[in-house]
């Protein structure tokens, strides 16, 4: 059931990414390498926490992997890796910890208990500091596969120099 379970968030991580590339209007023919990226992605993230990895840690597993295939994928579909990565590692953001922060701090306003107070401002400090850890994460991980493997610049790049065509 827990297999189940995993490969049903995976699926979703996956049409979550076709989602985001559609909106940010990538060509058709990278839409199912997108999906496979974020499935990907997913399945490595939910099967770390299975694991008990935290979900720091499983999302930046996640986030590495795609980072590390979609230089490949760009190199296959003569498209820039961002176009594979960035879509992909989206359905990953911690939005529910952002939106639990968010709750937390409306909720601090309005509460005179110091007790309750000090309760709810330590768990606003915990969903934020998850949220930023994990937002940490997925960026570390999708730059780093890309700065490792960059050899030279573009700009000295031989693909860069201008061929002098003989009249």
């Amino acid at each position: 059931m827990i297999l189940l379970d995993i490969i049903s968030k995976s699926f979703w991580a996956g049409i979550a990414a076709i989602g985001f590339a559609i909106l940010f209007n990538v060509p058709r023919r990278v839409i199912f390498s997108i999906w496979t990226l974020g499935a990907l992605g997913g399945l490595i993230k939910f099967t770390a926490m299975q694991f008990e990895f935290g979900i720091v840690f499983a999302s930046f597993l996640g986030a590495t992997a795609i980072g590390v295939i979609s230089i490949k994928m760009a190199h296959m579909r003569n498209s820039p890796p961002l176009v594979f990565s960035i879509p992909s590692v989206i359905p990953m953001v911690p939005g529910f910890f952002a939106y639990k922060m968010m709750l937390g701090l409306i909720a601090l306003a309005s509460i005179e208990n110091t007790d309750a107070y000090l309760q709810t401002l330590i768990e606003t400090v915990n969903n934020g500091a998850k949220m930023l850890f994990i937002l940490i994460s997925l960026g570390i991980g999708v730059a780093l596969p890309m700065l490792l493997t960059r050899k030279e610049s573009i700009k000295k790049s031989q693909f860069n120099k201008k061929k002098k065509i003989a009249v």
